[in-house]
């Protein structure tokens, strides 16, 4: 074989290698009680969000018991943008409770020990978002809008 044609197959075939798998979005694993759950993004979009897939089938459950901790564990995918956790649950009165983690900048952490206020609190749902460009002001309310590139479900199961 030439020097030439020995050049061009290993070029094509970099490029083919670079191309597999580079589609494949993250996955985000959740974790309580001894069980684990890992799972895609219910939404995922390219970086500049024009570009998006929804799978509401990718969302996960988990038994998770009042007042038992979720770990979750993101890969380097998601941890090199900003993310954070947002979560609902039931408080000791029924009482549905909205509330998230701080965010994270990137490369500062690929794992979250979400914790509920009160060890009667139930967890409901909890869902990992990374964030996609830079906010921007939204012309018609003036307030600041934070896109989502991505986000990954956690259904919790009543134990």
């Amino acid at each position: 074989m030439s020097r030439r044609a020995l050049s061009a197959l290993l070029f094509v075939s970099v490029l083919f290698l670079a191309g597999c798998g580079s589609d494949a979005p993250p996955q985000v694993t959740f974790a309580a009680g001894g069980q684990e759950r890992t799972t895609g993004p219910a939404q995922y979009c390219d970086l500049q969000l024009t570009d998006c897939s929804d799978d509401a089938g990718a969302q996960v459950r988990l038994p998770v018991p009042a007042g038992t901790p979720v770990q979750v564990t993101v890969p380097d995918a998601v941890a090199e943008a900003p993310w954070h956790v947002v979560f609902s649950y039931l408080d000791a009165n029924e009482q549905e409770v909205n509330g998230r983690s701080p965010v994270f900048a990137p490369t500062q952490q690929q794992d979250y020990s979400l914790q509920l206020p009160d060890a009667t609190d139930r967890l409901l749902t909890a869902q990992v978002q990374e964030f996609g460009p830079a906010p921007v002001a939204n012309p018609e309310t003036g307030e600041v809008d934070f896109p989502v590139r991505g986000s990954w479900v956690l259904v919790a199961d009543r134990v």
